[in-house]
């Protein structure tokens, strides 16, 4: 199985990155104020065998402080509870019937822990076509061919954010969407890293504690042959993923995939090695967006989450 997780610096020409050694991050004092929670996923390097990560093995950055680590507890066991929306553009090529049968194995093989839904994007709102159940089979029969009109979906990102808004109910649970679009922003239109509905879409994802993996999928219409259309989709969906904690799959500009097996196996592992991550934000004096990263000294694995957490004010 060969996936691609590709970001908007490598698909602009190797953008310059900074990082921070974590060796010479600077341990804070402990605050007092309000915990964060972060959905983490162990992602070992290509070839190496999934390692045991203790908390101690882990740390939670803002810029050059260190955060102090409360809990980090396996999800499984009673801590297990997942909700996965599986969340398909309605304006999709008939030819993704083929790998209806795919999705379908993929919600087939979650745990009896795990509720799944099935939605369709359609003029930027959310169509839900079997709400959250564990009920796999119910939701695996919910599965229908798009209805394959360019341009019924006008946004994803729009519906994206109608979906984590108006139709989770409040849960301990963690909180999954695999996406099936060609990310393609119609309502916006320009090619270019400004679009404030995806900012949008990945803030309200965040706040509602909303991991979000895509399956890049051709439109049917013109935008699924066109190369710029479709270069700036697929980089969006990639963003959407990496600052959400979850996976972008697919780079194609010739058509849809083969079969989405292998990334569907990929993203079902996945969801089988996250931890809950409990940590003490950074004390702030105004309320907003702060950027984290989860880091480990244990050598060839990644820990992967959501990119930043919203911390209030006055959390001393």
């Amino acid at each position: 199985m060969k996936t691609f997780r590709f970001t908007v610096a490598a698909l602009l020409g190797g953008l310059c990155a900074w990082s921070t050694s974590p060796a010479s991050a600077q341990q804070a004092p402990a605050p007092v104020g309000t915990p964060a929670h972060l959905v983490v996923t162990v992602e070992p390097h290509k070839g190496a065998s999934m390692p045991v990560i203790n908390r101690e093995d882990v740390m939670v950055l803002e810029g050059h402080n260190r955060d102090k680590v409360i809990d980090w507890v396996p999800a499984q066991g009673d801590h297990a509870a997942l909700e996965l929306f599986i969340f398909i553009d309605d304006s999709s090529r008939s030819d993704l019937g083929r790998q209806l049968d795919d999705i379908r194995k993929f919600i087939n093989i979650q745990p009896a822990s795990t509720k799944i839904g099935v939605a369709y994007m359609r003029n930027g709102t959310a169509l839900i076509a079997q709400d959250l159940t564990t009920d796999h089979a119910l939701a695996a029969k919910a599965l229908r061919l798009p209805i394959g009109i360019d341009g019924a979906e006008a946004s994803p990102y729009f519906a994206l954010s109608d979906l984590v808004k108006h139709h989770w109910q409040a849960s301990d649970a963690r909180r999954s969407v695999l996406m099936v679009t060609d990310g393609i922003d119609r309502y916006y239109g320009a090619g270019d890293l400004q679009d404030p509905y995806l900012d949008e879409a990945i803030d309200d994802a965040l706040r509602a504690g909303v991991m979000v993996s895509a399956i890049y999928n051709p439109d049917a219409g013109h935008f699924g042959h066109s190369y710029w259309q479709t270069y700036w989709g697929q980089i969006y969906l990639s963003h959407l993923a990496d600052e959400t904690g979850g996976e972008g799959y697919y780079i194609g500009f010739t058509g849809p995939a083969v079969a989405f097996a292998p990334y569907l196996d990929d993203e079902a592992n996945r969801l089988t090695h996250q931890y809950l991550l409990t940590f003490m934000p950074q004390p702030q004096k105004k309320a907003g967006w702060q950027r984290v990263r989860v880091r480990t000294e244990v050598p060839h694995v990644d820990l992967v989450s959501a990119g930043k957490i919203y911390v209030s004010a006055g959390e001393k």
